[in-house]
């Protein structure tokens, strides 16, 4: 069971890159006027950003981490651990990680690798980037989490256009004895791996002239293979199942109750997936910012998202409590209790 705390590791600041270019999901043409007012109000989603050809999850990351490391004022050459998670990488080979310490100007000693994970990725981020730090002694770290999910999906799937936005974000973790623990419960589910998957990509299904076709999968449903393939039903069941019993115990397992969290910030999926789990898990609405209203599902960086837009002044002023629970694609998902005080909370980067 992957219930466990981390400690000795303080996060230092937070920042988020997105796309100038918004779109309005009331100028989606695809679907009738009334069609997409109905979606706006079930799914949540009234704008989001979209990056434009060529743009990638690493450019949007790169932004986040030059603005951070400048705000917190670190030195680029005392960075130790650079980790970079997304399913939008920007070369199949090699690592974006890799390219990104270039970019940044980090020194060549600094420890880098990609994980591949979508909307759980900041939670899990966390916990391995606590996990490296603890384990070989070495001091700070940045966490570079995002994705450009628009660059897969098709114009002519309605069950998906609409939904998803892009973001990078960064955020800074640094080696601190008197930093109090996170605590985390981290789960997966790979029987259900084709609920959310792009079925020819990597080496299993190798893309090939006729994976282009599009292809009719229901009214107002048309993709190729090489488009995001999104089955609603099941990863709504598998969210509203499967995280309301982890984060109640993930609660349970350090004798706390909703009461002393002070908020709750969750992966923003869509509104009426998240609306049903806040009710199972009875979260006040105070409790429980969204940012999907404006951004989309921005995947692993959703949860940094809602914390710059909908609670900067929160986060760099108060000592704070929080839970973050990450859930999708994998299927993984999992959360996290940890305290944040004097978090350097960037601006909103818009490239």
């Amino acid at each position: 069971m992957a219930l466990f705390s981390s400690h000795n590791v303080r996060i230092k600041g937070i920042s988020a890159c997105v796309p100038k270019n918004e779109y309005d999901n009331m100028n989606y043409r695809w679907i009738p006027a009334k069609e997409r007012q109905q979606l706006i109000k079930t799914v949540g989603v009234a704008k989001r950003r979209i990056a434009e050809k060529g743009v990638t999850t690493g450019d949007l990351c790169f932004h986040a981490a030059e603005k951070l490391i400048q705000d917190i004022g670190w030195k680029k050459d005392e960075i130790d651990i650079l980790i970079f998670i997304a399913q939008a990488r920007d070369y199949h080979l090699p690592a974006t990680g890799i390219i990104l310490q270039h970019r940044l100007g980090l020194s060549t000693k600094c420890m880098t690798f990609d994980v591949g994970l979508g909307c759980s990725g900041y939670v899990y981020g966390l916990s391995i980037v606590s996990g490296l730090l603890n384990s070989f002694g070495l001091k700070k770290a940045l966490l570079l989490v995002g994705d450009v999910s628009t660059s897969s999906v098709s114009y002519r799937d309605k069950s998906i256009y609409t939904l998803f936005g892009d973001a990078g974000t960064a955020t800074a973790l640094e080696l601190d004895a008197t930093a109090p623990p996170m605590h985390f419960n981290l789960q997966t589910d790979g029987k259900e791996f084709d609920a959310i998957y792009i079925p020819h990509s990597g080496t299993r299904r190798i893309a090939d002239r006729t994976s282009h076709n599009l292809r009719n999968f229901g009214p107002g449903i048309e993709r190729n293979m090489i488009h995001l393939a999104l089955d609603g039903v099941r990863v709504f069941n598998f969210a509203t199942m499967e995280v309301p019993p982890n984060v109640n115990e993930l609660l349970a397992s350090q004798q706390k109750t909703v009461d002393d969290i002070d908020y709750f910030v969750f992966h923003q999926a869509n509104l009426l997936m998240n609306e049903v789990i806040r009710k199972k898990i009875k979260i006040p609405k105070e409790k429980y910012p969204y940012s999907i209203q404006d951004f989309g599902n921005t995947s692993s960086a959703s949860i940094l998202i809602t914390l710059i837009t909908q609670l900067r002044e929160q986060v760099s002023s108060e000592h704070l409590t929080l839970l973050l629970s990450g859930f999708g694609v994998g299927l993984s998902w999992g959360s996290v209790i940890l305290e944040t005080k004097d978090i350097m909370c960037s601006e909103l980067v818009e490239v």
